[in-house]
């Protein structure tokens, strides 16, 4: 497939789209499990005995003529994320329901927590940070696993994912060529962690390690102090100025929304683990390697996405080496949200019908 990119503008279509149904219950449909790694060896040699990868299902397994299934969709969370966040109405509403890209009655798919995150292993759990220094190629390790020896499946009809997830995306792609017959990676770039972004995250990381509170990470209590000081920078990360602009146009407004968020989000932090969330990209690069994959590939950013902006021209260069791939850049509009974007799939949701025709057998 000869190489592509393109731009989207979408802002009159979504604006005239109706919104999203309310996802809906799925109950029974629902499943949680739990797959247990042996003997997990992590990039930099360290090993635990036991690694647990929690994960959720949606719909049923397809197996083909030749035994294996062949239905398996597998989407991946961002930064301090879990697998459980694709059930949104703005997700799950536009993509899971009948007649809907990822129709469940036909579409088996795969909703994973990273390592480090929700309920799969993870500092807080007890080794505090004693806990092996995971980084994104563990990770992808971690779900090739969990696929193969929790699911049984050996080959991908789709892997989407976002933010950290977009840039696990890109891992597969290189790692593992030919696992997934098509990707859909969303809000990020393929290269190093560097300039602004890094920037953040370590500002981010140095807020939590300078309270007193945190004793080197044997806290008994969280370090509140240090931990808002991260979750401020995480807010702001991934604000979509415009939208906010319209939604909360006065100073009053504005001051009381951020307050609110980050008075939400502190309860639902660890500081060890967002310690080792923000710092697992440190090892990140595909760069170096972009003219490796061949899967097809449509990858989105979003114009207002403070965390990847455009004009680095990074992005444009990158789709040009990635010979089996289609770049788009979502506009910005009073209606888009920033790095947020991507988990609004009426931005993006013809772009994967697209995707899926283009990559049907």
């Amino acid at each position: 497939m000869r190489a592509m990119s393109g731009l989207l503008v979408a802002a009159a279509a979504a604006l005239a789209s109706p919104a999203p149904a309310q996802a809906p219950d799925y109950g029974a449909q629902l499943r949680d499990a739990d797959v247990v790694l042996k003997d997990f060896r992590f990039a930099d040699g360290e090993r635990m005995a036991e690694l647990r990868i929690h994960y959720a299902t949606l719909g049923t397994p397809h197996r083909g003529a030749d035994g294996e299934i062949d239905n398996a969709v597998m989407v991946l969370h961002g930064t301090g994320g879990t697998g459980r966040q694709f059930l949104a109405p703005q997700f799950a509403g536009e993509l899971y329901g009948p007649g809907q890209p990822l129709d469940v009655r036909r579409t088996f798919v795969i909703l994973p927590d990273g390592i480090g995150h929700g309920k799969s292993s993870k500092p807080s759990d007890g080794l505090r940070m004693r806990f092996p220094k995971y980084d994104y190629a563990d990770m992808v390790e971690a779900q090739r696993r969990m696929l193969a020896e929790g699911l049984g499946v050996k080959r991908l009809r789709l892997l989407m994912g976002t933010s950290m997830g977009c840039m696990h995306g890109f891992v597969w792609a290189e790692t593992h060529p030919d696992f997934a017959r098509a990707i859909m990676p969303m809000a990020c770039l393929p290269t190093e962690i560097a300039g602004h972004n890094r920037m953040w995250r370590d500002a981010a990381i140095k807020g939590i390690e300078a309270d007193p509170a945190w004793l080197g990470g044997a806290y008994r209590a969280e370090p509140l102090q240090g931990l808002r000081t991260a979750v401020s920078l995480l807010q702001v990360a991934g604000f979509a100025p415009l939208y906010l602009q319209k939604a909360y146009p006065t100073r009053a407004a504005a001051e009381a929304y951020i307050e609110d968020r980050i008075a939400k989000d502190l309860p639902t932090r660890d500081a060890n683990d967002l310690i080792y969330q923000l710092d697992a990209s440190r090892t990140y690069n595909p760069w170096p390697a972009l003219e490796r994959i061949r899967a097809p590939i449509v990858w989105v950013n979003s114009e207002d996405d403070f965390i990847n902006p455009p004009g680095y021209g990074i992005a444009e260069e990158a789709a040009r080496r990635m010979k089996t791939a289609r770049y788009i850049l979502v506009r910005a509009t009073s209606d888009t949200r920033g790095h947020g974007t991507h988990t609004w799939a009426k931005f993006w949701r013809q772009e994967l019908v697209d995707l899926l025709q283009r990559t049907e057998r």
